[in-house]
């Protein structure tokens, strides 16, 4: 069983996604990965040229892609929680899914899993603006459990490029799931 179940929707940022499965699987974590099937599309629109199998292909035994409609799972059930589940982005239809207790496909069920088992859920929702809705499900997700990191880099790192501002959100991620890394220098006085 792996280490974390990592989750791709339709939001923007695929990229977060993306980087987070790099890193976790450098650091020689496994991952479960699930992408909907919007965020499959997303991806495609994104990321031209990015090949799952391919580009993930180093990861081997460490890395298991999963199908949305896949319910064989072991991690689906309570008595094998992973350690966390991260959904990277994070779209609006899947926060609000999950802030009602709604698991249509695998991914939610994932996460319904972690929240029910008191494992860790991280939710990195990439939309804006945000409406009241939106901001109701966040709160609902928070006083259930779930860690709420919005994909808003900073830039008292000061990044050189579009990498550097997606590295600070997925080192942001590492240090929620207490994983060391060196993605961007912290804050500096």
């Amino acid at each position: 069983m792996s280490d974390f179940v990592v989750g791709i929707t339709g939001a923007s940022g695929s990229i977060y996604g993306v980087r987070l499965v790099e890193k976790l699987l450098k650091s020689g974590y496994g991952v479960d990965l699930a992408i909907t099937p919007a965020g499959e599309r997303v991806m495609a629109e994104e990321l031209p040229g990015f090949d799952l199998k391919k580009d993930f292909g180093k990861g081997g035994a460490r890395l298991r892609i999963w199908k949305s409609d896949d319910y064989s799972a072991a991690f689906l059930s309570g008595s094998r929680a992973p350690r966390a589940v991260i959904i990277i982005p994070c779209s609006m239809g899947t926060l609000g899914a999950l802030a009602n207790g709604i698991s249509s496909n695998l991914l939610e069920r994932a996460a319904d899993v972690a929240l029910k088992e008191k494992r860790q859920l991280v939710l990195v929702p990439r939309e804006t603006p945000l409406n009241l809705i939106h901001l109701e499900n966040m709160a609902k997700l928070a006083r259930a459990g779930a860690d709420i990191l919005p994909a808003m880099p900073a830039f008292y790192h000061s990044p050189k490029d579009i990498e550097g501002l997606v590295n600070f959100i997925v080192g942001k991620v590492f240090d929620l799931l207490g994983v060391e890394h060196h993605l961007f220098k912290g804050w500096q006085t």
